[in-house]
This record gives C-alpha cells, sequence and structure tokens, in this order.
C-alpha cells in the first residue's frame, strides 16, 4: 500500500505528534482518527502503516534524510521503502525537495552504525549486542522492523480449529494453524476480524501465537483455582479458562480497574463464567491474604520494557531508556514474590514478559530463587512437550520473532515444594 498524495498531510501531522513520544502511539493514532472520521478504512491503514513504517526505522531514515522532519521522514519512506521515483513524486515537492530525493536514492544502509543499521537506540543496541553477541542481535534487531501478522486464538471449549477456518475462508479470510499453539490461527493480511461473526459470538480472540503459549505453560486443570496476577484485559486469563473448560476458578487480578472492565464483555461473548476479577491496589493488596497458599496455578505476565512487542509498538523504544530498566526490574521481582506468596504446595508458578533483556528475565528469576527455596525450577520444554507442542525450549522458554514469527517472549515455571 502506498501513500498517495491526498494523505501525505495526514501521514505528516499524525507522525508530527507521534515522535513528541508523550504518549503510547496507538492511543494517539486512535485519537486523530477519530477527529478525522471522514478518512475510510482503507486510506486509515495506509496512514498508519506508513507512520508505524517510521517509528521502526526511524534511525536509519533520519540518517538517510539528513533531517529529523516528519515530511522528510515520510519521503524517506516513499523512496527508500516503497520505491517511488522522483518522477513518481513530481507534484508533490517543494522547495528544496528534490535534492533530498537524490540523497535519499543514494543513501546505503552498510555505511551507517551498526545501531543505526539496527534501527535502535545507541543504549539497547549496546545492552542487546552485549548479551547476545553482535551477529545475533543485529538478526533480532531486524526481525523487529517488519510488521507483526494477526494471530487468532480459538476457542477450543466451544469450536474446533478447523471449523474456524472454514468459516473464515467461506467469508473470503485466509488463515492457517500456527506451527506452535495448539489454539492458534494466522491471518493473512490484517481483515477487520472485530466484525466478523466468528469474534462477536467470542469463538476466536486476537492474541499472540507466542502469548498463547503462556497459558500451556501454566496447564491449569479442570475445577482448579488459578490466578492471571497481571492480567490487564485479559487475553491471557480467557486463554486459561478455556483450558479449564470453563471450570474451576480462574482470579483476574490486576491494579488497572479500567483494564480489567474490558474483560467482563470479552468473558461474556466467550461464554465463561468462571472468572473473578479484583483490581488491586498493589502487589500487597490485602485481600490477597485470604488465597494465600490456596492456588494451584499462578501466571505472573510482568510489567516489563515490551521490547519483544516492537513490531506491534515501536514507538517503545524511543519512549522507554535504560535508567527505567532498574525501577522495572525491582518492581518485577517484587510482583513475582506476592504473587508466589499464592501458590499452595505443589502448585505451579509461571513469570512470563515480553521483554528481551536478561535483566527484565533471568536476572529477576536467579533473584527469585536465590531467596526462595521452597520454589524449585521446572523445566519449559518438557512442560510443552507434554503437550505436544513441537518447540526446542530449555528451562526456561525463549521466544525470538526472527527464530518463532512471534513476539519476544521470556518464561520460566516453579513449582512450589510439597511441606
Amino acid at each position: 500500500m502506498r501513500l498517495h498524495h491526498g494523505l501525505l498531510g495526514h501521514a505528516e501531522a499524525l507522525l508530527a505528534e507521534l515522535l513528541t513520544f508523550a504518549g503510547p502511539a496507538d492511543q494517539a493514532v486512535s485519537r486523530y482518527f477519530r477527529h478525522h472520521h471522514q478518512l475510510g478504512q482503507g486510506d486509515r491503514a495506509i496512514v498508519a502503516e506508513t507512520v508505524y513504517t517510521v517509528l521502526r526505522r526511524r534511525r536509519s531514515l533520519e540518517q538517510a534524510a539528513g533531517s529529523a522532519a516528519p515530511r522528510a521522514l515520510l519521503l524517506a519512506v516513499l523512496v527508500r521503502m516503497q520505491g517511488l521515483s522522483g518522477r513518481e513524486l513530481e507534484g508533490r515537492l517543494r522547495g528544496n525537495e528534490p535534492h533530498l530525493i537524490a540523497r535519499l536514492k543514494e543513501g546505503r544502509l552498510q555505511a551507517m552504525p551498526q545501531a543505526v543499521q539496527a534501527d535502535l537506540p545507541d543504549w539497547l543496541w549496546q545492552r542487546l549486542a552485549a548479551e547476545q553477541g553482535e551477529a545475533e542481535a543485529m538478526r533480532i534487531a531486524q526481525g523487529l522492523l517488519g510488521p507483526a501478522p494477526l494471530d487468532l486464538r480459538v476457542n477450543l471449549a466451544r469450536i474446533g480449529r478447523e471449523a474456524v477456518l472454514e468459516r473464515l475462508l467461506a467469508g473470503g479470510v485466509v488463515g492457517a494453524p500456527t506451527t506452535l499453539s495448539p489454539a492458534g490461527v494466522r491471518l493473512e493480511g490484517k481483515p477487520a476480524i472485530n466484525r466478523h461473526k466468528l469474534f462477536e459470538e467470542g469463538l476466536v480472540e486476537v492474541q499472540d501465537e507466542g502469548s498463547q503459549l503462556l497459558a500451556y505453560l501454566v496447564a491449569p486443570r479442570r475445577g482448579e483455582m488459578v490466578a492471571d496476577f497481571c492480567a490487564g484485559a485479559g487475553g491471557k486469563t480467557l486463554a486459561l479458562a478455556m483450558l479449564m473448560r470453563g471450570t474451576g476458578r480462574v482470579y483476574a487480578m490486576d491494579v488497572s480497574a479500567r483494564r480489567l472492565h474490558a474483560l467482563a464483555p470479552r468473558a461474556s461473548r466467550a461464554g465463561i463464567l468462571s472468572i473473578h476479577p479484583i483490581a488491586l491496589s498493589g502487589e500487597n493488596d490485602p485481600r490477597l491474604k485470604r488465597l494465600v497458599g490456596k492456588l494451584d496455578r499462578v501466571l505472573v505476565d510482568a510489567p516489563c520494557s515490551g521490547f519483544g512487542t516492537l513490531r506491534r509498538n515501536p514507538d517503545l523504544k524511543w519512549r522507554h531508556g535504560p535508567e527505567a530498566l532498574n525501577e522495572l526490574a525491582a518492581k518485577q521481582l517484587r510482583i513475582l514474590v506476592s504473587a508466589a506468596r499464592l501458590v499452595k504446595p505443589g502448585g505451579r508458578l509461571v513469570y512470563a514478559t515480553c521483554s528481551l533483556l536478561k535483566e527484565e528475565n533471568e536476572a529477576v528469576v536467579e533473584r527469585f530463587v536465590a531467596a526462595h527455596a521452597e520454589f524449585g525450577s521446572l523445566s519449559c520444554g518438557a512442560l510443552l512437550a507434554a503437550q505436544r507442542i513441537p518447540l526446542e525450549a530449555g528451562a526456561q522458554l525463549r521466544l525470538w520473532p526472527h527464530l518463532h514469527a512471534t513476539d519476544g517472549f521470556f518464561a520460566a515455571a516453579f513449582e512450589r515444594h510439597q511441606r
């Protein structure tokens, strides 16, 4: 999809707002389109994808253009990413912009510093290269530059995956089974799935394939008591409840009552009555005391930098700095310790993030294990193999966009020792 002349002004205005990094990009995009309702669905998709391309490739585009101005960056996308020529851009150019087009056509990515080639801030590139090695870090960074696919989780408690694929195809939507998640479907393109009958009937939910695998690590059984400790809007909560076939009890906990509020209509659509939301005042909310040592399974999908989701949220790499990581790691450990109190002897605890960095992942786990001898580590690879999920994983789960075509995820599993 190319950005035609009539949309360049909209893209420039929206990008100027996004580059202030005053808040999440997806919220700013939604707000802009609400205020410009004359734009049709197709035009919105073109504008959104163009500005997101700038956010993904901001550093290399800035160096190629020699400018950080929104219009210059958009012209860089048109020339370098969409292959438009100077002749095709005639009538759109102002002032000295023909010289900019000539510069853009001459620029070579190989001549740029590695952090610029990776389209990452210097500090993040340096951290990733130190942890993974420069060659692998570049492969990781390149895997984060494209748009993410649209994945669905089939509500297997009510319908089979093949039946969903048949109904999608009958409506002109092409999909295929995901290779890792037994409940996943990956769609071609970005159809408006929230208007599809399957979505309206609660038979599918939008959820990245990697995120779906976390529920299979928790592996709740029918009739158990389970908690999703950082539930957000409840995507993983619904996946847990699906695996339990609506039996038992699933506590959806989060410090944001607003996000939890979005779970109620989703659970209603899915026909799930076993979810009990609890809006926490913090990780030490006094209401947690009555659940201490009583839950069979607890999932902690901890708040994190979100760098594993840069395909979807490219603004995060520009909005989060290194100073935030220490605060996040400390918060993650506090949340994990608090959630662990709820696990009963013989019960399972799963810690997960959508971060790429060891500081939020392995380092947090190491600190937790060192201080909590009552928990023993479980092999994520063995847990997934027991459910016939074809993924080679070791003691801990690592998912990478360039290797697994999912968002980046980390997970570690523990079992509380019997007394």
